[in-house]
């Protein structure tokens, strides 16, 4: 477990920052389960059984990815090599920009974040900022123009928030800025889950949420630049690990 987070804390923050979701699921399951009883409703008692089980397997991946998987340890991001900028990037939710200091203690982390109220108006995302603020050195901005100069970017990490940029063209100009101001020889780690069969398994219509693998690999090819390796620390998370592409024009 990293240094720092709680016992079960990323399961504990899911229930948290969605509990509105399972009220409403327990409320469903508990009208079903009473109509399948006193109504003589057969059909509706599997159903409710299989609701509270894909209920209960949602969280039990959430618990095996967010704290038994060694996620936070970050030991799956390349060692400190004579980085000087590191950036890390969220969309309201900043669970490892401290994990990032104390990987690279030699190196300046700056932190962004591209929340936009407007835009971003989960109501989990709003609960998991009231819990935990962001840092005072955050600094925010906007997608498509990023406080960073030019190639000054050692290594740049989006962990988790990619997939919040729901508009495709959005996308493609916040990987453009990343591409911008990333080092040469720089890497931009994008940690996501996505939109495939584990994920659908564990999640079921949630998965929907998530972006396939292939759409991932179009953004890379459109804005400049190639994926070098995909990291698979779980079978329901991805992280792609992209350079620039050498011969994009």
């Amino acid at each position: 477990m990293a240094v720092g987070r709680k016992p079960f804390q990323g399961v504990m923050n899911i229930v948290r920052f969605n509990w509105h979701f399972y009220v409403i699921a327990l409320l469903l399951m508990s009208a079903g389960g009473g109509l399948a009883y006193y109504m003589q409703i057969p059909v509706l008692a599997p159903l409710t059984g299989l609701a509270f089980i894909a209920c209960l397997l949602s969280l039990l991946v959430s618990m095996y990815i967010y704290d038994l998987s060694g996620l936070y340890t970050l030991n799956w991001i390349a060692a400190a090599s004579g980085e000087k900028l590191i950036v890390n990037i969220h969309a309201g939710f900043d669970e490892t920009s401290t994990l990032l200091q104390d990987k690279y203690p030699d190196a300046a982390v700056q932190i962004i974040d591209f929340y936009d109220p407007e835009k971003h108006t989960e109501i989990s995302i709003k609960r998991a900022r009231n819990r935990y603020p962001g840092l005072p050195q955050t600094v925010t901005a906007e997608t498509h123009h990023l406080p960073l100069a030019d190639a000054a970017a050692d290594k740049i990490f989006v962990i988790f928030s990619a997939h919040e940029i729901r508009d495709w063209e959005e996308r493609k100009l916040f990987m453009k800025e990343l591409a911008r101001s990333m080092h040469t020889e720089g890497r931009i780690y994008i940690t996501e889950h996505l939109r495939d069969l584990p994920n659908f398994l564990a999640y079921n219509i949630g998965f929907f949420h998530f972006y396939p693998k292939q759409d991932w690999l179009r953004l890379f090819e459109d804005t400049g630049l190639q994926l070098e390796r995909e990291i698979k620390l779980t079978p329901f998370i991805s992280t792609f690990i992209i350079a620039k592409n050498d011969t994009a024009l």
